[in-house]
């Protein structure tokens, strides 16, 4: 990497954070931001996708940045689980080890989604800093995040801050994919007084001005689950057609599915969250989040809702077509044709009767629809603590004064889920503010601006010293 792009995005943070206010105690100083835009470039250029056996790579190097930065080695721990692995290191704190005194947990993944270098603009795997935007496969989802956890773990080494329970910093391996990590790692550390999770939650900026509009503490989230959906037929020579094509029965299964719109449900928590949003989105979509967060049983709220991609998952269990596999041979009539519908649940309903709505909307008897492994995670939602709320506030204050704090629903799913499940309330504060759809996150050119490395270190500064302290 040229010496004149490392220094260009570190003069932009830096001037961030003079702006913001550099002065004061959480501000992260100069060596911060330095160490963390190093390790991030390493971070991004490491491609952690499933398959590739380097995410035990990732971890050894954050590893060795922990110890670097005052840990001790018996405090860190690398899992290995298949080709992939588990980072774990504790911040040992002062309060007693009776169970009295549960630790904080901090929870992020290491892994990423594929991606293809013919298909982006730049290298995803090389860090671009480019018009006030950091790119590359990782940058929002969440190597950033990850590695600013690290550093502000290293931080607080480096200050001699004693927290008065542990704080156990936990990087799964596959989130993306089959989350055995997380399972594991739940598993072991489920005994703890609860989980903030850098992977879910956040900020959001006005699409048009760029301003601070709500931010969210992610509470729950929607069960992640697979179904396929197959048939079979005898097949035969394609030059003799019979009505029995496991193809077009399949092509007519995923069409009912594709035009089928499972009913509005609301909690308070998607409620709070709409009403929120609504306040600052203009328009029609605005104007019917506010009628639906009143009245959830307003269809028309609901459906003017339900039209826009980034919020029909608030308002309603969904399923869709995701892959497809069918036939043998190109002369030959098919004898199997399958396709994997991936749904996010609603909280409070069943992955039984999702699968049994499936069913009834294809009504076709031949059709077999099983659930895929691994079984999915169903978790309720996590009551709201207040010295959570109150520390998120204080720390989104301190940059956006007034930007309303409120909790929020995942529409997809986290390492969070199997944590809910096992009694461990988690809460999702991502540091970061973006506009919407704005940083292709699993899709192409990622992004994140610029600011939000230093912005995400005086945030989980502040947030980490005020609930461990």
């Amino acid at each position: 990497m040229h010496a004149a792009y490392v220094l260009r995005p570190l003069a932009a943070m830096l001037a961030f954070v003079i702006a913001t206010g550099a002065a004061q105690a959480d501000a992260a100083p100069a060596r911060d931001l330095t160490e963390a835009m190093t390790m991030l470039r390493h971070a991004i250029g490491v491609p952690t996708v499933k398959g590739q056996h380097q995410v035990p790579v990732l971890a050894g190097y954050l590893a060795e940045r922990l110890k670097a930065g005052g840990f001790a080695a018996g405090d860190i721990q690398i899992i290995p689980v298949g080709e992939t692995a588990a980072l774990v290191a504790r911040y040992r704190g002062t309060g007693p080890e009776n169970g009295k005194n549960k630790p904080i947990l901090l929870s992020g993944h290491m892994d990423v989604v594929e991606a293809k270098r013919s298909d982006w603009t730049r290298d995803p795997f090389a860090l671009v800093e480019e018009n006030g935007y950091l790119y590359g496969r990782g940058t929002a989802d969440m190597k950033t995040a990850m590695v600013v956890m690290v550093e502000t773990l290293i931080r607080l080494k480096r200050e001699g801050f004693k927290p008065s329970r542990d704080i156990v910093l936990l990087l799964s391996g596959d989130e993306e994919t089959g989350m055995t990590t997380t399972r594991e790692l739940a598993r072991r550390y489920h005994d703890a007084e609860f989980l903030l999770n850098a992977d879910a939650g956040g900020g959001t900026l006005d699409a048009a001005s760029g301003k601070p509009v709500v931010y969210q503490i992610q509470a729950a989230e929607k069960t992640y689950a697979d179904f396929r959906i197959a048939f079979s037929s005898p097949g035969g020579h394609s030059s003799e057609p019979t009505p029995d094509n496991a193809i077009y029965r399949l092509a007519r299964a995923v069409g009912k599915v594709a035009a089928y719109q499972f009913p509005p449900m609301s909690n308070a928590i998607t409620r709070a969250s709409l009403h929120a949003t609504g306040a600052h989105t203009p328009g029609p979509l605005g104007e019917a989040m506010l009628r639906f967060a009143e009245h959830p049983e307003d269809a028309k709220a609901a459906a003017t809702i339900s039209a826009d991609p980034a919020y029909i998952g608030q308002v309603r269990t969904t399923c869709v077509a995701t892959m497809l596999q069918a036939g043998h041979a190109l002369n030959a009539l098919p004898q199997s044709a399958e396709a994997n519908v991936n749904c996010r649940i609603f909280p409070g309903t069943s992955v039984a009767s999702v699968r049994d709505t499936l069913a009834r909307v294809i009504d076709d008897p031949h059709a077999t629809i099983t659930t895929r492994e691994p079984a999915p995670v169903e978790s309720a939602a996590s009551p709201l603590r207040a010295d959570v709320v109150a520390a998120v506030t204080e720390a989104v204050h301190a940059r956006f004064p007034g930007v309303q704090v409120v909790p929020g629903m995942s529409s997809g799913a986290s390492d969070s889920m199997h944590f809910r499940n096992a009694g461990v309330p988690c809460y999702g504060v991502d540091a970061a503010f973006t506009k919407p759809d704005d940083t292709f996150a699993h899709g192409l050119n990622e992004k994140l601006p610029a600011s939000e490395v230093a912005a995400g270190l005086e945030f989980w500064h502040r947030l980490l010293t005020r609930l461990a302290k």
